[in-house]
């Protein structure tokens, strides 16, 4: 399955990704309880989503009404003591409220409050929120993440299309700025931080217009960068499954709405890149950094086959798999550090893919309580593998000092019963 986020059109922001996730099939009222619930420290808002049509598409639209807008509190607060807040939230006990929710929700106003002080040349800890630290901001976000997870996207790819971000000026609390707003623009440069890794997902991509208006909101924005895994400028090869309309409150002369599409899997993300050279002259010490730098850079793999060169000499022929969008960054990482002087790239190739699953199963080991988590292959219906992951083995052989042939043998037995007992 993916999910396709598509902004074309009319820009993004919180409550249009809402409205848009719901009319997808997230549970609408389970949103809206948890939209006013988490508010509340924030100022109070009421929340409607209601289907209305825009120039001619339907769609639906999720008003963030704020209670007691009034109070300055509830809009400057510095980016420490707001994280606080969010993170106070555990302790009332809101339904529907995981950690899962929440931490990408830290996530979302971190890259928010990043930006902010790459703007405005503060540190972190000195930027204070605006508009962000408003009671329907805390609401939009935590609302659009808790239908993320409603409609398991996290388990599925999702893909980013190009922003409208419109044009021309607005008034904000730092007084009249561009369009696209500065904050905004820079969240759209991506983190490559450990817990963001937007290299990999490529470039988002946005465009100026198609009206005089603010389009792209920092929070529509800073949502749109932690939900999808790619950004493309077309949208991939698809089968839609369903196509959901959310809307925002301006009219224009055309439909105010962003669009996300539900498709069924194709076999365009089985398309990789092949890259390789041939290396005489490192060492194995040279090599092994080489292996794993390229792996952490994002390669699917790495492999080193001994070979045979010119003039009879022993070396290795690096062979590297990646996805399109790494091609460029992992080449360069392959001329810098080994100095070759040409690299082969056989873009496009076809691979063939197994779907597979992941079961953790518990296992009891001298009165302690593991869990090995199993990859599942199949074929259709068939199971044509299941294996427990080494890690999980190797971890519970060394806490245990128990050989890890013993460990797999009783891990192997459980998967199989597991799956016999559970066969339809």
């Amino acid at each position: 399955m993916v999910f396709i986020i598509d902004p074309q059109n009319a820009g993004i922001s919180g409550n249009m990704i809402i409205g848009a996730l719901v009319d997808l099939g997230a549970d609408g009222e389970k949103v809206k309880n948890l939209m006013e619930d988490v508010a509340y420290d924030f100022g109070e808002v009421e929340v409607s989503i209601t289907k209305v049509n825009k120039s001619g598409i339907e769609a639906n639209f999720c008003n963030v009404k704020t209670i007691h807008d009034e109070d300055e509190n509830n809009h400057h607060i510095h980016f420490p003591d707001f994280i606080d807040k969010i993170d106070s939230l555990k302790e009332l006990d809101i339904e529907n409220l995981t950690d899962e929710i929440l931490d990408m929700a830290k996530n979302v106003f971190k890259r928010i409050a990043i930006s902010e002080s790459r703007v405005h040349g503060k540190s972190l800890e000195e930027v204070h929120f605006h508009e962000v630290g408003a009671a329907d901001a805390v609401a939009d976000v935590l609302g659009a993440i808790c239908a993320y997870f409603d409609l398991d996207m996290d388990k599925e790819r999702v893909v980013g299309l190009p922003i409208s971000v419109g044009g021309g000026t607005v008034k904000t609390a730092h007084g009249i700025i561009p369009v696209p707003a500065p904050a905004s623009l820079d969240i759209l440069k991506g983190l490559n931080e450990d817990e963001f890794n937007d290299f990999y997902k490529g470039e988002a991509q946005c465009r100026g217009g198609p009206v005089e208006s603010e389009l792209a909101t920092p929070t529509g924005c800073a949502l749109y960068m932690e939900f999808c895994d790619e950004f493309l400028e077309f949208a991939p090869m698809m089968s839609p499954e369903r196509i959901a309309y959310g809307c925002g409150s301006k009219e224009f002369d055309f439909p105010n709405v962003i669009r996300v599409i539900k498709s069924k899997d194709t076999n365009e993300k089985h398309r990789v890149c092949v890259i390789e050279t041939n290396i005489d002259h490192m060492s194995g010490e040279e090599l092994g950094f080489l292996f794993d730098l390229l792996l952490d850079a994002g390669a699917s793999d790495v492999s080193m086959v001994p070979i045979v060169m010119k003039k009879n000499r022993p070396g290795q022929l690096i062979k590297v798999i990646s996805k399109p969008l790494l091609v460029d960054h992992l080449v360069n990482i392959l001329f810098k550090q080994t100095g070759t002087l040409g690299i082969r790239v056989s873009e496009n190739t076809h691979r063939g893919i197994a779907e597979r699953h992941f079961v953790p199963l518990d296992i009891n080991i001298n009165d302690r309580i593991y869990t090995i988590n199993f990859k599942i292959g199949l074929i259709g219906d068939e199971i044509i593998s299941h294996r427990p992951e080494y890690e999980d083995l190797k971890r519970i052989s060394l806490e245990e000092d128990i050989p890890l042939t013993e460990i797999k043998e009783v891990a192997n037995t459980m998967i199989r019963d597991f799956l016999e007992n559970n066969r339809e």
